[in-house]
């Protein structure tokens, strides 16, 4: 049994881009849905893909690499509220990643988004990851 979903879709996202794979396929939820849409938003992911079957479907994520040496889009992923310790914020304290240049995914009232977003419609919300 899994205590922290978010977690470990974010353990094997980092995983899988150490081992230098290509696709990774995680077992899917309507929230690792939206922070993998955000992802690819961001241009984190090269890809995603929903599939449907079985009691509980899974994404399959094409992930990114630039350059010969095979340099992985993403840097760092770090999960911030865990089901031990939640961290909330309100629009105004917002967390800024890399002084804007990483995203900060937030779940507010009105749906999973990032930091700018949030702070552009003025709401707050749970801090789940950091990404750059």
């Amino acid at each position: 049994m899994n205590t922290d979903p978010i977690a470990d879709y974010l353990t094997r996202l980092r995983n899988a881009i150490s081992a230098g794979h290509k696709v990774v396929e995680i077992p899917a939820s309507n929230l690792k849905k939206e922070i993998t849409k955000i992802l690819f938003n961001k241009g984190y992911i090269l890809n995603y893909k929903f599939e449907e079957e079985g009691p509980q479907g899974s994404i399959k994520i094409a992930l990114k690499y630039s350059g010969s040496e095979k340099v992985p889009a993403i840097k760092e992923l770090k999960r911030v509220s865990t089901p031990g310790l939640r961290k909330y914020s309100n629009s105004k304290e917002l967390p800024r990643v890399l002084n804007g240049l990483g995203v900060a995914i937030i779940s507010t009232s009105q749906g999973v988004m990032t930091d700018k977003e949030a702070r552009k419609l003025k709401v707050g919300g749970e801090v789940l990851c950091h990404v750059y």
